[in-house]
């Protein structure tokens, strides 16, 4: 027969157990929100295409280089962790207003502010220290795209004016550049200073398309974007012309091969008709809805497209 008192402390032991379990899985969900982490893995993305194309224009071996992959992906990631944390701290009284950001720690008081702080600042500095180990040149561009990100956009604009978006756009381009000086520092090829163009004009018709959707959210919140300083039509009508400025960016890439030339045209081609077609839509928020899935898929689509294309022949 069981001991009442031995099942009642095993009891207790399980409660315990399962509300340390609970803390822990509060807290890893606390810093996967504090530093943003599908931010972090589009941008990681990007700076792996980077470090890649740089090693296939240079004609150097990928496993000859893997310390430097590791330095670059590593310091890339908590370069923009430690942009985001900050971002969240200097946001932390619009944030309790907006339905998506309400839950983040700078708002619930589930880790203290001066710990948050800490934890931008510090992994900032480790970052930016890596991935100066590949290159000094890596290590300025990633303090460059920090700053922009964190003073110019986050602190800067972002409450001011409505070209916040553009402004943003700068830091979200570095990414590539970064992974790409982490192997050649001179920067000449034009296929690198290509993966900017493309990762600076696509950001705004992303981020406009989420600012249509969360228009309300915004004006409550006091952040002047596009859609509420000037309404959905001029926003629409920007969205298609940047979508446009991305049409003759990929033969900015010929090198890479016909066929990612035809993969990204038709991909900036769909995007562009779903564009057009928002003029004839009666509702808009559907639209851009439509407008922000496509740009997620379009970027993984064209940036995965440029590795499988530099790929070695295996035959």
């Amino acid at each position: 027969m069981n001991n009442p008192r031995t099942m009642e402390s095993t009891s207790q032991v399980m409660k315990h157990s399962t509300k340390e379990e609970g803390v822990h899985t509060n807290l890893w969900a606390d810093i996967l929100s504090l530093i943003k982490i599908g931010i972090i893995n589009s941008n990681l993305m990007t700076t792996f295409a980077g470090f890649w194309l740089a090693l296939h224009f240079t004609g150097l071996n990928f496993f000859n280089y893997w310390q430097e992959f590791l330095l670059v992906m590593v310091g890339t990631g908590l370069v923009i962790a430690g942009g985001c944390i900050i971002n969240n701290y200097y946001d932390r009284d619009i944030d309790q207003v907006m339905s998506r950001t309400q839950n983040r720690p700078t708002v619930t008081g589930s880790i203290a502010l001066k710990h948050i702080l800490l934890m931008g600042i510090g992994t900032t500095a480790i970052g930016i220290i890596l991935v100066s180990l590949t290159s000094l040149v890596a290590g300025l561009i990633s303090a460059f795209g920090w700053f922009v990100y964190v003073v110019l956009y986050t602190m800067w604009s972002k409450r001011k004016y409505t070209i916040n978006t553009v402004v943003g756009s700068f830091s979200g381009a570095v990414p590539p550049l970064i992974g790409w000086a982490a192997i050649d520092p001179s920067l000449q090829h034009p296929v690198a200073w290509g993966l900017f163009f493309i990762m600076f004009i696509w950001q705004t018709p992303h981020f406009l398309a989420l600012a249509m959707k969360k228009t309300e959210e915004y004006r409550e919140a006091g952040i002047p974007m596009l859609p509420v300083v000037h309404g959905f039509s001029i926003t629409k009508r920007q969205i298609i012309i940047y979508v446009a400025c991305l049409l003759p960016l990929p033969f900015y890439l010929h090198s890479l091969g016909t066929i990612f030339l035809i993969v990204a045209s038709l991909l900036t081609i769909g995007w562009f008709a779903i564009g057009v077609a928002g003029f004839f839509m009666k509702n808009e928020l559907k639209w851009a809805t439509w407008m922000f899935v496509y740009s997620l898929n379009y970027l993984t689509i064209l940036f995965v497209a440029m590795v499988v294309a530099t790929l070695p022949n295996p035959f």
